[in-house]
């Protein structure tokens, strides 16, 4: 049943690991490059990626032959390309000719939303919790990232272009921090 104590743990675990704040300038970064992104569809591919991965992840996986461990590290990877981007400045991603649609799937809903660190959190959560606890967790997570993906516009326009350059840079280390925090905890795995 129902626990307020659990569906707040998960919330404020989930909430830390998507980290969707701290996302934001990859996320303006994405809509100068694109014109928009679509965040609704971005959501819900997010929401649809945990929801399956919370109920079929680790048979998933074992499908390919890939350990939680290995997924983990691709996605630090992953992670630390965008980092290496925002810091730097230089594309190393493909963006031409790319799809909205496309782009509010890859890169912002997997890996940036529901990535491997969520993914492997997921797991963690449902040898410690309740499955509808963790949906609810989910599910309020989903409509936080959704408020910070639909004003991403205004938020820029707050911030100012300086105020975003030294977010995207801060954050591009903060990124890279991540990726490298999560490349080390699974490589020892």
């Amino acid at each position: 049943m129902f626990n307020f104590k659990e569906i707040v743990s998960v919330t404020l675990i989930l909430f830390s690991v998507i980290d969707i704040l701290g996302s934001l300038p990859v996320i303006v970064d994405f809509r100068r490059k694109l014109g928009k992104i679509e965040s609704e569809k971005a959501t819900l591919a997010a929401g649809f990626i945990m929801v399956l991965f919370l109920f079929l992840g680790e048979r998933l996986l074992s499908l390919f032959g890939v350990d939680v461990a290995s997924f983990a590290i691709a996605g630090a990877i992953i992670l630390f390309l965008l980092g290496m981007e925002m810091i730097l400045g230089r594309n190393i991603f493909k963006h031409d000719n790319l799809d909205v649609g496309v782009a509010s799937i890859v890169p912002i809903a997997f890996p940036l939303i529901a990535g491997a660190a969520t993914m492997t959190t997921l797991l963690s959560l449902r040898s410690a919790y309740q499955i509808e606890n963790i949906l609810v967790g989910i599910l309020l997570n989903l409509f936080f990232v959704y408020l910070v993906l639909k004003s991403s516009t205004w938020l820029e326009r707050k911030l100012g272009q300086g105020g975003t350059d030294i977010l995207r840079k801060v954050f591009g280390i903060i990124l890279l921090a991540i990726a490298i925090k999560l490349f080390k905890t699974n490589l020892s795995m």
